[in-house]
C-alpha cells in the first residue's frame, strides 16, 4: 500500500469528523471541514497563480489557522512549502527565497514589511506570484486530484549552516507519514485530545504537532503569542487544558526555573514529550514529581531524519540527577547505528558516531550536492544496496540492553591543557546543581597554555543567584580540576535561537566580548 500524502490525512478526517475542532487560536476555532474547504480554495488560488507540481511556495506568515490552511493548500497544489522565520534578519530570508526560487509566496499582512525588503533586494522578482487569504474568497472548495507522490518533497526546512549560509533540508511526504503513523499509534493520540503547538513552523517538531493532530482527529491549540514567556506558557497549558505537551527542553526548564510550574502540576497533562536537545535530569525529576500519572518520553533525531529517530519513555523517576536520560531505541522504520570513523560498527558499550538509516532519511540538502554527499553516505551493508545513511555528527553508545545514549556532538569535544574533554559531560554536571536552571558550556580558543578555555553560562533557579565562585566550588566536588570551566557568566536567561534552543554561538560571542579572566555574575 502506498504511503499517504500528508493532505490525505485532512481529507480523511474531514470526511469522518468534519464538525470536530481542528485548530484553536485564541477565540478562533476551525473545524476539520472548514480547514479542508479553505485549504482547497488556497490550492486553487496557487494553481491559478501559475504553480505547478514540484514548485516551491514560501510562507511569509506567522503561525495561524490561515497559514496552516496555506501549507495544506500548497501540498494539494502538488508543491512544497518553505516556512520563513519572520524574526530572522531579512538578508537570511533573502538567501532562502533566492535558493528555493519559489513560484509563489503566501503573504500575511504582518509580513508585508519583510516582503517589501525582499523585493527591494531582488529576492522576490516579478515572476513570483503573491497569494493572500483574500484570494480564497469565492472559490470552489472541491477536493483536488493527486498532484504529488509520496516520495516528493512536502516542505524544505532551513537550518543553520557551518558556512554561514542556511542549508535546506528536503522532507518528503513519505518520511513524515512514516513518523506520524508510528507516533499516533505509540502514544495513543485519540480524537478530541488537545495538543500543544509550540515550535515555530520552520522547526521540524511542528510537523508532528500538525499532521499528528490531523491524523488522530485531535485539537491543535496554537499558542497566543510567539515567542512565549514562562508565565504565558503555563497559562497557555492551563487555559487550553492540554493533554499533550511537545516542546524543546528549554521550555520545560524555563517554566520550572521561573516558578511558573504549579506545585500540583497541570491536571490535564498526561503526555509530555521533548526533543531537540538534552533535558537536564533534575528538571525532569521535578516535572515527574508534579505529574506522577503522566507519561514522559525523550525523542531524538535531527531534521535530516524527519522529526525523531529514537524514543525513550521514562519508566520511573530517575534516582540519580547526574545521570542523563537515554535516547532509547529506534522508532519504527528507522535504524540507528553506532559507527567508527571508517563507518564500521563499534562494539557494545563503545563510543561512536550515531548514524541513521531507514524511512526518515531526507533526500538531502536543497541544491547542495557536495554538502549532501558529505552527510548522506552510501549504506554498504549487505542487503542495503542503494540505500543511504545520515551521519548525525553526534557521539553515542549502545548499552548491553540495546539502549542508546547520547554523549554530545563530535564538534563539542575540545582539548584543554592536554586533556580531551566532552563539553556535554560538564553541562550534565552543572545542570545537576540545584541552583542552576539551565546552562551552556562552550570552548573558546585562546593563545594561552590551556589551548581552549572552557566557558560556562548559567541561568539560575535560586534567588539570589549563585556567584561564579560558588558554582566552581560546587562543581569541583563532581569533576576533575582540568574539566572545571575557567570562565563563567551567570545570566537571567540564556540566549535562544528561533527554535527555542540554546544559541551556543551567541553564548560563545558573549564570552569573546568579556575580558580574559572576567566573569559576569
Amino acid at each position: 500500500m502506498s504511503p499517504p500524502l500528508l493532505h490525505d490525512y485532512l481529507a480523511a478526517t474531514a470526511a469522518s469528523r468534519g464538525r470536530d475542532t481542528a485548530l484553536v487560536f485564541g477565540d478562533e476555532r476551525v473545524t476539520f471541514a472548514e480547514l479542508e474547504a479553505l485549504s482547497n480554495q488556497l490550492a486553487d488560488a496557487l494553481i491559478d497563480a501559475g504553480c505547478s507540481p514540484g514548485d516551491r511556495v514560501c510562507l511569509l506568515a506567522p503561525k495561524a489557522p490561515v497559514t496552516i490552511a496555506a501549507m495544506l493548500g500548497t501540498l494539494k497544489a502538488g508543491c512544497a512549502y518553505v516556512p520563513l522565520d519572520l524574526a530572522s534578519p531579512s538578508p537570511r530570508s533573502a538567501r532562502i527565497v533566492e535558493a528555493t526560487e519559489p513560484a509563489a509566496v503566501f503573504l500575511a499582512p504582518e509580513a508585508e514589511p519583510l516582503a517589501a525588503e525582499l523585493r527591494g533586494v531582488g529576492a522576490l522578482g516579478d515572476s513570483v506570484a503573491t497569494v493572500t487569504a483574500a484570494d480564497a474568497g469565492g472559490r470552489s472548495d472541491r477536493p483536488h486530484p493527486r498532484r504529488a507522490a509520496p516520495g516528493d518533497p512536502a516542505h524544505i526546512l532551513f537550518t543553520s549552516g557551518s558556512t554561514g549560509r542556511p542549508k535546506g533540508v528536503v522532507v518528503t511526504h513519505a518520511s513524515v507519514s512514516r513518523f506520524v503513523e508510528w507516533a499516533v499509534a505509540y502514544f495513543g493520540i485519540a480524537p478530541g485530545e488537545r495538543l500543544s503547538a509550540l515550535p515555530p513552523l520552520h522547526f521540524d517538531l511542528s510537523t508532528f504537532d500538525l499532521y499528528g493532530a490531523i491524523r488522530a482527529g485531535a485539537e491543535l491549540h496554537l499558542p497566543p503569542v510567539s515567542p512565549i514567556l514562562p508565565g504565558q506558557l503555563a497559562r497557555y497549558i492551563a487555559h487550553a487544558e492540554l493533554h499533550q505537551l511537545f516542546c524543546v527542553p528549554s521550555a520545560l526548564t524555563y517554566v520550572l526555573a521561573h516558578g511558573a510550574l504549579p506545585e500540583a502540576g497541570f491536571s490535564s497533562l498526561h503526555r509530555i514529550l521533548w526533543c531537540g536537545e538534552v533535558l537536564p535530569t533534575p528538571v525532569l525529576i521535578e516535572w515527574m514529581r508534579r505529574h506522577p500519572r503522566a507519561v514522559f518520553t525523550n525523542l531524538y533525531g535531527p531534521t535530516e531524519t524527519t522529526i525523531a529517530s529514537t524514543y525513550h519513555t521514562v519508566a520511573a523517576m530517575p534516582p540519580d540527577p547526574h545521570e542523563p536520560v537515554p535516547i532509547g531505541i529506534a522508532c519504527d522504520g528507522e535504524e540507528v547505528l553506532v559507527l567508527d570513523d571508517a563507518l564500521e560498527p563499534v562494539l557494545t558499550g563503545e563510543v561512536g558516531e550515531l548514524c541513521v538509516a531507514g524511512a526518515g532519511v531526507s533526500p538531502g540538502y536543497w541544491r547542495a550536492p557536495e554538502l549532501t554527499a558529505r552527510a548522506f553516505v552510501a549504506d554498504t551493508r549487505p542487503g542495503h544496496e542503494g540505500e543511504r545513511i545520515y551521519r548525525t555528527g553526534d557521539y553515542g553508545r549502545r548499552d548491553t540492553a540495546g539502549v542508546l545514549h547520547f554523549l554530545g556532538r563530535r564538534d563539542t569535544q575540545v582539548k584543554s591543557r592536554g586533556h580531551r574533554i566532552e563539553l556535554g559531560e560538564i553541562e550534565a554536571a552543572v545542570s545537576a546543581l540545584p541552583e542552576v536552571g539551565e546552562c551552556a558550556v562552550v570552548g573558546m580558543a585562546t593563545e594561552g597554555f590551556e589551548g581552549v578555555a572552557i566557558c560556562c553560562a548559567v541561568a539560575a533557579r535560586s534567588d539570589p543567584p549563585p556567584t561564579a565562585v560558588e558554582l566552581r566550588s560546587r562543581l569541583s566536588q563532581m569533576l576533575p580540576g582540568y574539566m572545571l570551566p575557567s570562565r563563567w557568566q551567570v545570566l537571567e536567561e540564556l540566549p535562544k535561537n528561533g527554535n527555542g534552543k540554546i544559541d551556543r554561538g551567541l553564548v560563545l560571542e558573549r564570552f569573546t566580548r568579556t575580558p580574559a579572566g572576567g566573569a559576569a555574575s
